[in-house]
């Protein structure tokens, strides 16, 4: 399946900052098993990020999302939406139909 992370902080920018390595490495873990195909922050900053991820269900991205430092100590929040693509530019094609998805 196919969701959108949508992160948004609970605390301010200056009270995460001290979680954003973790977070980062968070993030290129997950891009480098092909979980996250996207991620950046929003403009502007201060409102969080989002995510772009491929997963079995939506429970396993509720304990994905929870792993993330921010979330885990209390600097942000995850809203998940799962999508189902009706129709995806040719390029993107072999990243939203990997099996096992």
């Amino acid at each position: 399946m196919l969701f959108v992370l949508r992160l948004r902080y609970t605390a301010t920018e200056e009270d995460a900052a001290p979680f954003v390595a973790g977070h980062v490495a968070f993030l290129e873990r997950h891009h480098r098993t092909g979980t996250f195909l996207l991620s950046g922050q929003t403009v502007p900053t201060s409102d969080g990020g989002v995510i772009l991820a491929h997963g079995p269900d939506l429970a396993a991205m509720e304990r994905l999302t929870a792993e993330d430092p921010f979330v885990a100590n209390g600097a942000a929040a995850y809203t998940i939406t799962a999508v189902t693509p009706g129709r995806a530019h040719p390029a993107l094609t072999e990243a939203l139909t990997r099996p096992g998805d």
